[in-house]
């Protein structure tokens, strides 16, 4: 009796059909790393575009007189948690806060630790850097007030500008 023919792969076809797996797995890791940081790209310029606003929004509430100034006060906020914790608005009747955010973003480029209050990086600033109305463009210091933020990441961005200078 003919003995039938066994079916199933060869040591070589595993090998060639591993080899071209690995060889898809190397070119997939690095795009997923890319849209990994593309991510924290995007949730960083919402984070900076949001913090910037409300900023903003609370030195023209301080122009306006809706908010105490003492004399050679800037307008902005002593510190960010401000902008959360809100000011008493002096145009209204009953002394209400005025609130400028939410909740403070954190850094997406932060290292993950925190206070449990929601401000990323532990402590006031919520891990951002912070530069005061009187400090330099060029050497932007904490101060008085909180004029800007940036990220305190080393890293570059994918458009090839460091993320500090965002």
């Amino acid at each position: 009796m003919p003995r039938a023919s066994q079916r199933g792969f060869t040591f070589i076809e595993l090998m060639i059909t591993l080899a071209i797996l690995a060889t898809l797995a190397m070119v997939a890791a690095p795009m997923a790393q890319v849209a990994v940081q593309r991510e924290h790209e995007r949730q960083l310029r919402t984070a900076l575009i949001e913090i910037r606003e409300a900023i903003d929004a609370y030195k023209r509430a301080a122009d306006n007189g809706r908010i105490k100034l003492a004399i050679g006060d800037s307008g902005y906020p002593k510190k960010l948690e401000d902008l959360v914790n809100g000011v008493p608005d002096l145009r209204s009747p009953r002394k209400q806060n005025m609130y400028f955010l939410r909740r403070l973003p954190r850094d997406p480029f932060a290292p993950p630790e925190g206070n449990g209050h929601g401000f990323a990086g532990g402590g006031a600033g919520g891990g951002w850097a912070l530069r005061s109305y009187a400090s330099p463009p060029d050497n932007p210091t904490e101060g008085e007030d909180v004029f800007d933020i940036s990220s305190r990441s080393t890293k570059t961005g994918l458009n090839g500008i460091p993320l500090r200078l965002w």
